[in-house]
């Protein structure tokens, strides 16, 4: 490829920085994604070294989602009531001053169990607001036009900040201990406050704000039921989000257990799917617009390197699949966002964005403890395996009702009327 050509790549990849709100959305967004993995790491290594348990450490990873199961809706609404950008600047207050708590009671040595917990589900319920209201506010910063290319490059700016905040966890706790990780990420709060309060508001594409009237969140499922395309991919992401994303909880247990490493290896684990999802998140930015080839294929790889990740006999073999598991799990997810966010009316897209929240974070509850005991009882790599093969089930299933649509509607039997509403573009 000549120079021209990949100076063309690049421009077509990184279009969406050349909009200043979004540039500040996204260098404070790396910052505070950053400040997130070194907590991550250390609050799963904390709860590992208090117990040494697979099921603890499911529980905490639960309690922390536990609010976007319960309350998710209720976030998206909020989300599609609101100033997003004041809403957002309240939310990074109140993570900082979780992480702060947090610091101060690992500093002192009085952290217990408990307190874990407590503060998991504390973060999950800010969590619970801010995730649907960042992805909707995505599109008041670029506009429709660019949001493909801008979904991508925050996927791959948290994908970055994946691969910066594991190592920097790692050498954190291994120089410093883990206190400082957690102060690191209250820290990191203040680039986003600084970039949304820098903003020039004028600039923003808002729309008109949600009704406040009853049954709204009501209106919001039955909106979500009755599009097939939103349908379909929904469904795809409860099932990965239930079975096959919980690295959370079966990576450190791989780490310590399955290979006998430490810290240090769990963040290499994480560091290196980052990699794989950084990849991934940058070829997704240069396409023009989501594709159901592409969110079937990398629903279907995910689930094949999940079940080959699992038998893999040795740590560097683990490491090569998990680049790969990374790539084809942010194909998957950057795919399914574009999808939604081009598919639901501005009103609606805060509900339809907390409802990928609730099935994708939000399954963990679940999903997290139901592997952290299958893995404690039979080994991670029975967790990982069962994982890739009920994802790959869901994907398989949803080409296969595709593929049955389609031969419908090619005879014009039944179901012809929605097999074109099946993802944007072929």
């Amino acid at each position: 490829m000549t120079s021209a050509a990949l100076r063309a790549v690049g421009a077509r990849t990184f279009r969406s920085l050349r909009i200043r709100n979004y540039r500040l959305f996204f260098i404070g967004q790396l910052i505070s994604v950053t400040g997130t993995w070194m907590q991550t790491v250390a609050q799963s290594w904390l709860v590992l070294n208090l117990t040494g348990s697979g099921v603890d450490l499911g529980i905490t990873v639960a309690l922390q989602f536990l609010p976007m199961l319960l309350f998710g809706m209720w976030g998206g609404l909020l989300a599609d009531r609101s100033d997003k950008r004041r809403l957002l600047v309240t939310m990074q207050v109140a993570g900082a001053l979780l992480a702060l708590v947090l610091f101060a009671l690992v500093a002192s040595d009085l952290v217990e169990l408990w307190m874990v917990y407590v503060m998991a589900f504390l973060l999950g319920g800010v969590q619970m607001i801010d995730m649907p209201t960042r992805h909707a506010f995505v599109v008041e910063l670029v506009g429709p036009d660019e949001l493909p290319n801008a979904i991508g490059l925050n996927s791959a700016m948290f994908n970055a900040g994946r691969i910066i905040g594991p190592a920097a966890a790692g050498v954190t706790i291994a120089t410093l201990g883990l206190a400082p990780a957690f102060l690191a990420n209250a820290i990191s709060y203040l680039a986003v406050i600084a970039a949304l309060m820098g903003m020039r508001t004028d600039e923003l594409h808002r729309g008109a704000p949600a009704e406040r009237k009853r049954g709204e969140v009501r209106a919001g499922l039955r909106y979500v039921w009755g599009d097939p395309t939103l349908r379909l991919t929904l469904f795809l992401v409860a099932v990965l989000g239930l079975f096959g994303f919980n690295f959370i909880v079966v990576l450190p247990l791989l780490a310590k257990f399955t290979f006998a490493g430490g810290a240090g290896l769990y963040s290499l684990f994480t560091a290196l799917m980052s990699v794989g999802s950084l990849t991934g998140a940058l070829f997704a930015a240069s396409r023009s617009a989501p594709s159901r080839r592409l969110l079937l294929g990398a629903g279907m790889a995910f689930g094949m390197l999940l079940m080959a990740t699992a038998v893999a006999p040795t740590a560097w073999l683990t490491c090569v699949l998990l680049l790969l598991v990374g790539l084809a799990v942010m194909l998957f997810l950057a795919t399914a966002n574009t999808t939604l966010q081009l598919n639901s009316d501005p009103a609606m897209r805060g509900r339809v964005m907390a409802l990928y929240g609730l099935l994708f974070l939000g399954s963990t509850p679940v999903g997290g403890p139901l592997l952290g005991w299958i893995s404690e009882e039979w080994g991670p790599r029975v967790g990982l395996g069962l994982g890739g093969a009920l994802s790959l089930a869901a994907a398989a299933a949803a080409a296969s009702r595709i593929h049955i649509r389609r031969r419908a509607r090619a005879s014009g039997g039944a179901g012809a009327d929605e097999a074109t509403g099946v993802i944007v573009a072929a």
